[in-house]
C-alpha cells in the first residue's frame, strides 16, 4: 500500500472539486511523461490546436472559450508568436481585436504533434477505465463544464 493511501481524507473524499483536481494532476502527469519533451503545456497545445481549426480567430474569443484570463493569454500569444507559431493580425474595422493565425511552422507543429496530444492517455487509461467508462465519464465531465454543444 502506498504510504499517502493512509491518509484519511474525510469528506474531501466526497468533494467533487477535490476528485476533479486530483484527476487533473493525474492526468497532468501523464501528459508530461509522454509529451514533456515537446516544452509545452496541454493548455497551451490546446490554444494551438483549435488555432488550427478556427484560423483568424479572435484572441478574446480563444481565451474566453478556454477561460483563460485576458493577461495570460497575451503572454501565451507573445511566447507563440516568439517561437514563430503564430501571427497576430489587427482587423481594420476593430483596432481593439486581435487576430490568430498558425504560421506553417506551428501548422506542423500540431499535425506532427496532435495524434500524441489526443492518444497519450490510452495507454494512461488501460487498466483504470473501461471504454464505456471512459466514453461515460468525458460526457458527464462535458455535461458538468458546459461543454455540450
Amino acid at each position: 500500500m502506498n504510504v499517502s493511501a493512509k491518509i484519511d481524507l474525510g469528506q474531501l473524499s466526497q468533494s467533487l472539486g477535490f476528485a476533479l483536481r486530483m484527476s487533473q494532476l493525474s492526468v497532468f502527469e501523464e501528459f508530461y511523461a509522454a509529451l514533456g519533451q515537446f516544452g509545452m503545456k496541454p493548455g497551451e497545445f490546446s490554444i494551438l490546436y483549435l488555432l488550427s481549426r478556427n484560423p483568424d480567430a479572435r484572441q478574446g474569443e480563444i481565451a474566453e472559450r478556454l477561460r483563460i484570463k485576458r493577461a495570460h493569454m497575451t503572454k501565451l500569444v507573445s511566447s507563440f508568436d516568439a517561437r514563430g507559431l503564430i501571427l497576430r493580425r489587427v482587423p481594420d474595422d476593430d483596432r481593439r481585436a486581435v487576430l490568430l493565425r498558425l504560421t506553417p511552422e506551428g501548422e506542423a507543429f500540431v499535425a506532427d504533434h496532435a495524434a500524441a496530444f489526443f492518444g497519450y492517455h490510452a495507454a494512461a487509461d488501460a487498466g483504470r477505465l473501461s471504454a464505456a467508462e471512459r466514453t461515460q465519464l468525458l460526457r458527464l465531465l462535458r455535461k458538468f463544464g458546459g461543454l455540450e454543444d
